[in-house]
């Protein structure tokens, strides 16, 4: 028995953790690096293992960097079964899409570029086309139910638990059998904070030889919620009193939604005026959106209420849904009054780049930060105070007044992270993924000092 990390080791994506047992080869997650121009090229790297032989893929949830290199994967000879909840299929289902539909643009987008430019150079292919994005959806089968034991092979079987980051994300636990040797290995996912009224509290942890936790937030701790929700709603009143627009990069799953859960809220209760535009400017977040209401059972019990009311706690006066290039366009001509939600949450691309392209320059616009910046991305760029940054080709000063607000993660914090470990026996081995190395370090020095604790490296095997 043993495992490999080809992915997220002492970095916040591109999420892939390989087991081995009894002759089974099960895959944890296939995600997609994202970030700079270096990182994105790390996605056209060879996996680290042959895609062939693996048996199983166990998918924890459905962001992209946990699950945007399954076309590759399957382009390059997985023939195996794809296990997720039933909330992570159909949101995986979009994400991929979405990506491979950004993907075919962007090149398409570099491609034209360069002929404009009398640029002589080999065509920009995407990553993977949207084809081979609806192939890969062939290989989902089984459907996870949270705290069920699925059997995988003989000696082998995983058990999702809700972690309460995303609708239907999951923590997995592998129970395995080998030559008369029993292992428990526990992957965390990625972990919510719990305590959120959209989605229920992660699970507790159960006991496990072995913990693969994420430390995405390892070093620092979250703002409380309602703070952050009345500093989001003086936000956009302050804006709207200069006369600008206000720009929230928005992360389609989770984010999106529970953003409309609170700005319907606001305009309920007062604290936003009724006549608030609101525009989701994401095909992916309005897809999402309607898969969120076909789930109620990720839900919190206030979300849970709403619905038994017959309430959409995702429907406010004034929410207008643009799905299409065109309308999305038309929004660069308001000049203010309007709250737009576009993607990517890191604006690595998306719709959201031309909004920042039209706002970014004007000191009566905002742009509201609402998730994790990763190195490398424009995101971070603003956040880390860039007066100017490149979007498009063109360098555009940043004069709008720029807001983080941290208190709206999805991912737990580094004190939620560590009420999490120690919830469970003390396992015999940790091993911290999916953070930045600052990150792994600090919260490696918040767990016991006996604690074994291991942070991998790329292609890092460990035997169980």
């Amino acid at each position: 028995m043993k495992i490999a990390f080809h992915g997220a080791d002492r970095e916040v994506t591109g999420s892939c953790h390989l087991v081995e047992c009894n002759g089974t080869r099960i895959l944890v997650d296939c995600g997609l690096y994202q970030g700079g121009r270096e990182l994105a090229e790390e996605n056209r790297e060879p996996l680290g293992f042959d895609p062939a032989s693996i048996d199983y893929l166990l998918l924890t949830h459905a962001h992209l960097d946990h699950c945007g290199r399954i076309p590759l994967l399957a382009e390059q000879g997985f023939r195996g079964e794809i296990i997720a909840t039933g909330a992570s299929r159909e949101l995986a289902r979009l994400v991929m899409l979405d990506a491979a539909h950004l993907q075919e643009e962007e090149a398409d987008r570099e491609n034209r570029h360069a002929s404009r430019r009398g640029k002589s150079r080999e065509a920009v292919l995407p990553l993977y086309t949207t084809l081979d994005a609806l192939n890969s959806l062939d290989f989902f089968g089984r459907t996870a139910v949270y705290g069920k034991p699925l059997e995988l092979a003989a000696g082998t079987r995983a058990t999702f638990l809700d972690a309460g980051h995303i609708l239907g994300s999951a923590s997995i636990l592998l129970e395995l059998e080998e030559g008369g040797r029993r292992r428990r290995v526990l992957f965390s996912g990625d972990l919510g904070p719990g305590g959120r009224l959209v989605l229920g509290d992660p699970a507790p942890r159960p006991a496990a030889d072995v913990v693969v936790m994420e430390t995405t937030y390892g070093d620092r701790r979250h703002k409380q919620l309602h703070p952050s929700i009345e500093e989001l709603y003086a936000a956009i009143e302050a804006t709207f009193a200069r006369g600008g627009n206000v720009i929230i990069p928005t992360f389609a799953l989770e984010r999106a939604q529970e953003l409309l859960f609170y700005l319907r809220e606001g305009v309920e209760t007062g604290r936003l005026h009724k006549s608030i535009q609101v525009f989701l400017d994401s095909p992916m977040a309005i897809s999402a959106t309607q898969i969120f209401r076909r789930h109620p059972e990720c839900y919190g019990a206030e979300a849970r209420e709403l619905f038994a009311e017959g309430r959409d706690p995702f429907a406010l006066p004034g929410l207008h849904f643009t799905r299409e290039t065109a309308e999305s366009i038309v929004l660069n001509r308001i000049g203010g009054g309007a709250v737009i939600l576009a993607g990517s949450g890191m604006c690595t691309g998306g719709r959201v780049r031309h909004h920042l392209r039209h706002n970014l320059w004007r000191h009566d616009s905002s742009v509201i930060f609402v998730g994790f910046g990763a190195r490398g991305t424009l995101a971070r760029r603003i956040i880390d105070g860039a007066r100017t940054v490149r979007i498009f080709h063109e360098d555009i000063p940043v004069n709008a007044e720029v807001h983080t607000i941290g208190g709206f993660s999805a991912h737990a914090d580094c004190d939620e992270l560590l009420a999490w470990w120690s919830a469970g026996p003390r396992p015999e081995q940790t091993v911290l993924v999916h953070g930045e190395e600052d990150a792994m370090r600090h919260f490696a020095g918040r767990l016991p000092e006996d604690a074994a604790v291991l942070q991998p490296t790329l292609h890092t095997e460990l035997a169980l």
